[in-house]
């Protein structure tokens, strides 16, 4: 489609795919763009939200009523670029107040492309998401015509099934705190720079692997531990990396996974994952620790779950944390084994900093005698 860098804010066309269609202002980049639609309840921290690689493929609707006033900075980028589709939010603005803002969040997505519309009833069409569940949707600046929108949304693809890693992830392997004691292999399904920065912090030295990595290949760099990233996608969708941690699993490796990381370690050991109903996004998710007993104010964003069911009467695998709003899987961990996984964002950003403790457990176990 042609598309061209012309700021300003035309008239912009939102279309579900169950036919709801709204009108609303553009913003960023004037053009079209489609995904699954999910939502944010995060009050702050859209910078680190859109660069998240784990929104790639997604449309984003931010609950927070105000976008863009604050501005953007480099240090706040989870990626090199941001990585969800599109945006669909209430109020919009250029203007930003924050003194150490390097550009507009206006300018941000017209450099990067990304299209999107305001003067959306955001707490009216959370609501019917919540009611409806997701789907995917399309943004157009180009044309409001619902007839040609629905053309375009009828070849985007379900998140079902749906295999988004090997995309997103590093394409050739990089390192990261070289030099620390703490040898660590990421493999990487769509990696926070956050995520990094808090295991190199804790004298990790890691070296960061394409998604279709092999166990053989991880084990050559002679790693003390593997670490399993976020990352988009459906997991059922994903056997390269199964295959690999169950690998690392049976070879007794201490392992940590987080998010996708966690779904693909449990199906690793013959639990399901199943589609949710909208999701978990937000900073605001409670969970609570079954073995301290203790309850976390927690970062989220997934769209797909463990099955609980399969959990009761696994032989291997121990429940460790449970969400208090749904009482959905949020962590487990292998029994007799150095491995262990959540469904949450422990490093936040943005977002509470209650689960850091997760960190500092996976080090202990990394810095025990072989």
């Amino acid at each position: 489609m042609n598309q061209n860098l012309t700021s300003g804010f035309k008239p912009a066309a939102l279309l579900l795919e169950d036919g709801t269609y709204y009108q609303g202002k553009s913003l960023g980049y004037q053009g079209t763009c489609s995904g699954e639609l999910c939502f944010n309840t995060g009050m702050t921290g859209y910078q680190e939200i859109y660069t998240d690689p784990s929104y790639y493929g997604q449309l984003i609707i931010n609950t927070m009523t105000h976008i863009g006033n604050y501005g953007t900075h480099e240090s706040e980028n989870e990626s090199s670029a941001p990585k969800f589709n599109g945006l669909i939010c209430r109020d919009f603005s250029e203007v930003f107040s924050r003194i150490n803002a390097e550009e507009s969040l206006q300018s941000y997505f017209e450099k990067h492309k990304i299209v999107g519309i305001s003067g959306i009833d955001t707490r009216a069409l959370v609501r019917y998401v919540r009611s409806k569940g997701a789907m995917n949707a399309i943004i157009s600046s180009e044309t409001t015509q619902k007839e040609e929108l629905q053309t375009l949304l009828n070849k985007v693809p379900s998140m079902e099934g749906l295999e988004l890693s090997s995309i997103i992830s590093t394409q050739s392997p990089y390192e990261v705190g070289e030099g620390n004691d703490i040898r660590v292999a990421v493999l990487d399904l769509g990696v926070k720079k956050s995520i990094l920065n808090h295991l190199a912090r804790r004298n990790m030295w890691l070296k960061v692997f394409p998604a279709k990595t092999t166990y053989q290949d991880m084990l050559a760099w002679s790693p003390q531990g593997y670490f399993i990233s976020n990352g988009p996608g459906d997991p059922s969708a994903m056997p390269y990396a199964i295959d690999a941690v169950k690998q690392i699993v049976d070879q007794q490796h201490p392992l940590f996974g987080i998010c996708l990381g966690h779904q693909i370690l449990c199906l690793s050991q013959g639990v399901k994952t199943y589609k949710m109903h909208h999701g978990h996004r937000g900073l605001n998710h409670p969970v609570k620790n079954l073995i301290s007993g203790r309850s976390e104010v927690t970062s989220q964003n997934h769209g797909f779950c463990v099955l609980a069911d399969d959990l009761t009467h696994h032989k291997d695998l121990d429940l460790t944390h449970i969400n208090l709003n749904d009482s959905t899987v949020e962590g487990v961990m292998l029994k007799g084994r150095p491995v262990f996984s959540v469904q949450y964002h422990p490093e936040a950003s943005p977002g509470p900093h209650d689960s850091t403790y997760l960190f500092d457990q996976f080090k202990t176990i990394l810095s025990k005698p072989a």
